[in-house]
């Protein structure tokens, strides 16, 4: 009797668990207009909520063969046996662009925080269908505007926004390869009263940084994945930041950076004169916002034998050994590393003084960059084996030397390593002669037999190996012609 009351008991808890979560997808719902409609017809897409509010949802999808005529908003509240229930929809209306059958595969929309899915389905565009004045589902063409309005069709207004698509530079002058941070937001104050949200904005933005970004930089690009609204103020007005695009450029010449105007489509709704708690509240509508062109002047680096060849930024050296007690002929690790702010990707190695003390061999070179808080920070790390040939105490900071240009101070400066060796052991500079090395023409006379030999005793030899080789041929041909 035990077991099987536990077994109940396991079995409403596990099923509740998984009808617990239906449930909850089912008070959210996308509907799909009807199979087949005429030309002149609209196919809509509903997302519908049932006791709960519509906050937030998806871009609904693109389907070949119609275009998007905007949304609409319904919602209903209803009194049974003194319970209240609610809905709320958002409506897409597509209208037909052609007749024939047009595909809506199947498709995720996220509404409210979850995700929602959609089997899709095939939509058949036929002729126009002729519609009767007395249909109560007349297509949206064949409507009268007087007799809406006699209808008491609620009249919609347009609300002046306080919004602004913006374009702007952490620097408005730099160096030849000094980075400066380029923002694209779009900024709403916070007293604005008119709703809006983006449209469409990853094909917007594709189109937008073809004209935007410089063709005369190295581009870190902060990919900005998830747009969120940060507060800021701006001359002691507060606005809600939402940043688009984020990128730090660094000039390769001194060519000035001009970034052209550009322009953001945002939906903007209309709201209803007398709005009601019952009808529809707001309208779609469009409105196109223009950032302003903006140039950053570029100049050039001071006078410096390495001007072409240094990096620009804000850079320190971390160094590291194996160890500073050396033994000759033996290798030791060396890593120097070059951190801060700047184009990471653009350091070069550092220049190495070459003698007979010490061998260097060819560094492995790892970097890191990140990119955070508009700011491109990261390391440089170049990892040498090197090899001491002569015993002594060395400054490595004779052999190691890095030159850069730092902006803060508009100076150069070098970084060099602060490391001190001690080698011991015998000299091993006469041991990289290879011991099977001949040396050169002349080097070799002195091991040369110079004994006089004749010459006679070759040509026998070679009148002795021509008289039979002609003997063997006299042979060939003499069977070959007797048979």
């Amino acid at each position: 009797m035990l077991k099987r009351v536990l077994r109940f008991a396991f079995s409403f808890i596990f099923a509740t668990f998984l009808v617990c979560p239906f449930l909850i997808a089912q008070n959210i719902q996308i509907i799909l207009g009807p199979d087949e409609i005429g030309e002149n017809q609209a196919w809509t897409i509903t997302i519908s909520a049932n006791n709960e509010s519509l906050k937030s949802y998806d871009n609904f999808p693109d389907i070949d063969g119609l275009r998007k005529r905007g949304t609409s908003t319904q919602s209903q509240t209803s009194i049974v046996n003194g319970q209240i229930s609610s809905s709320q929809s958002v409506v897409m209306t597509y209208v037909p662009s052609q007749q024939g059958t047009f595909n809506l595969p199947a498709f995720k929309m996220t509404v409210n925080g979850q995700s929602i899915s959609s089997p899709g389905k095939k939509i058949k565009v036929g002729p126009p269908v002729q519609v009767r004045s007395t249909d109560p589902f007349r297509s949206f063409f064949d409507r009268d505007p007087a007799n809406d309005f006699s209808r008491g069709v609620t009249e919609f207004v347009d609300v002046k926004e306080d919004a602004l698509l913006a374009l702007s530079t952490s620097k408005d002058e730099v160096f030849v390869g000094e980075g400066f941070t380029t923002t694209l937001s779009f900024l709403v104050a916070d007293n604005n009263r008119a709703p809006m949200q983006f449209y469409e904005l990853g094909k917007q933005l594709s189109e937008i940084l073809k004209k935007l970004k410089p063709s005369n930089c190295w581009e870190e690009n902060f990919n900005i994945e998830n747009i969120e609204g940060e507060a800021i103020n701006i001359n002691g007005k507060g606005f809600t930041q939402y940043k688009i695009y984020q990128a730090t450029y660094y000039p390769l010449n001194t060519e000035a950076v001009k970034f052209p105007a550009v322009g953001l489509e945002m939906i903007k709704f209309k709201v209803a004169k007398n709005p009601s708690f019952f009808g529809q509240n707001r309208q779609e509508d469009f409105k196109t916002f223009n950032s302003k062109a903006k140039t950053v002047t570029v100049k050039a680096l001071p006078p410096h034998p390495m001007k072409e060849a240094v990096a620009v930024g804000v850079y320190r050296l971390d160094e590291r050994i194996g160890t500073t007690d050396l033994e000759t002929g033996q290798s030791v690790g060396y890593e120097f590393n070059i951190f801060g702010e700047g184009n990471i990707s653009s350091i070069e190695k550092p220049v190495i003084k070459k003698d007979n003390v010490f061998e260097f061999y060819e560094p492995s070179i790892k970097q890191s960059v990140n990119r955070e808080n508009g700011r491109v920070t990261g390391t440089k790390s170049f990892n040498y084996f090197m090899i001491p040939k002569e015993p002594g105490v060395y400054h490595l900071r004779d052999y190691f030397q890095w030159v850069f240009f730092n902006p803060n101070s508009k100076k150069y400066d070098t970084l060099r390593s602060s490391q001190v060796v001690d080698v011991i052991g015998e000299s091993q500079l006469n041991q990289a002669i290879e011991s099977n090395d001949t040396g050169s023409f002349y080097d070799r006379i002195g091991t040369t037999n110079n004994t006089l030999q004749s010459s006679l005793t070759g040509q026998w030899v070679k009148m002795g190996v021509n008289i039979f080789v002609l003997l063997m041929l006299g042979a060939t041909a003499f069977l070959v012609f007797k048979k």
